[in-house]
């Protein structure tokens, strides 16, 4: 039974008592020993809050987890100040500058490299609300993972400041449970982040690509800027997998479709995009950029929208490999359109998991 493992858990299962031991992970417990909660000192005394968060020195990487042992990870959630210790037009993009890393079983490469932001959501460096069943954004900037995290015999997650300044107030809380062991078939978490900031027209974007051996694709998140004239969402996201070459097992009818949206997520009565954010779907940043781009000479609008395959994972067997075009229409016929496209990929399969492609310079991951 899940329930037994750590996994399963829900509304359904909430009665259902096991020997699963619960531990948390924060600043002031950061081993997440048992009885060893709270005790940092403040101006108030000891236990009164002494250590809420730590600072991030430039370039530094904090370890956040370090578990050894069996175990599940079940709830995180992070926030970060905007504030930074020095001056600059760069202090705005924060949530680019850090990069999570999540590593399984002493393994040397991470099963997850993302930025901070996009992970939970939040491209472009800038804060949006999510409402979706495994990533949450609260207000300002409360970012939670519901994503379950099985380990083996250890967990280990850092963030790297690679921002310009150091970093004051950077707080996150672990939620865990350890248990006796796991069942065979359940494997590890991992997630991947992209950028292409001008696709090539007519070359699909590839959101993944190089997954060898068994898992399942659970989730998409986009970072879309717009850099040409016109609805830019006709692009058809494709599976390949297993053995798949020249044509793909799974083929959508449009990006906004993918989302769950329709009809470029225009608002009958104001004819501009609608946000909306729900358990699996959510189109839940659209900002029409005042600033003229001086290469394009108008507008960039930029779209952040999620699709979470939980209810209907993309279940492969050997290998899997995702992308999505970039197709526009102009009211009158479509065409091939170029691009600012970023993406994170979520997914599961067992370990061990093929390279990443290299992280690009913090610059370069900086939004228009």
């Amino acid at each position: 039974m899940l329930q037994q493992h750590g996994l399963g858990n829900g509304l359904g299962t909430a009665p259902l008592v096991t020997n699963g031991r619960t531990r948390s992970i924060t600043a002031e417990n950061p081993t997440g020993a048992k009885g060893q909660g709270g005790q940092a000192a403040s101006n108030l005394g000891a236990a009164r809050k002494g250590r809420p968060c730590i600072d991030l020195k430039q370039g530094e990487t904090a370890t956040l987890v370090h578990i050894q042992g069996t175990g599940i990870i079940q709830h995180m959630w992070i926030t970060v100040t905007n504030e930074t210790g020095g001056k600059g037009h760069d202090s705005r993009y924060v949530l680019r500058d850090l990069v999570l890393r999540m590593y399984w079983d002493e393994e040397e490469t991470p099963s997850v490299e993302v930025p901070l932001g996009d992970f939970f959501c939040n491209g472009f460096a800038r804060r949006s609300l999510v409402n979706s069943l495994p990533i949450a954004v609260n207000p300002t900037g409360g970012m939670n993972c519901y994503f379950p995290m099985p380990f083996r015999t250890s967990a280990k997650i850092t963030v790297e400041n690679q921002h310009a300044h150091d970093i004051g107030g950077f707080f996150y809380t672990f939620n865990y449970t350890l248990v006796d062991e796991l069942p065979d078939n359940a494997a590890y978490f991992h997630a991947q982040w992209r950028r292409e900031r001008q696709t090539e027209p007519g070359k699909d974007y590839t959101i993944l690509d190089n997954v060898q051996g068994a898992g399942q694709y659970v989730g998409t998140y986009l970072a879309w800027a717009a850099l040409e004239r016109n609805w830019w969402g006709e692009g058809e996201i494709k599976f390949y997998m297993d053995g798949d070459d020249e044509w793909p097992t799974i083929c959508g009818t449009g990006t906004e479709d993918y989302v769950g949206g329709a009809w470029c997520f225009s608002n009958l009565e104001t004819k501009e995009p609608e946000s909306y954010s729900t358990p699996y779907l959510g189109y839940t940043y659209y900002k029409d950029t005042t600033r003229i781009d001086p290469w394009y000479g108008h507008q960039v609008p930029m779209h952040g929208m999620y699709r979470w395959h939980l209810p209907d994972p993309i279940r492969f067997e050997r290998d899997l490999k995702v992308t999505i075009q970039q197709i526009g229409h102009d009211h009158g016929q479509l065409f091939e359109r170029s691009d600012d496209v970023s993406s994170v990929a979520y997914w599961y399969q067992a370990e061990p998991h093929a390279d990443f492609p290299a992280l690009l310079p913090v610059k370069m991951r900086w939004p228009r």
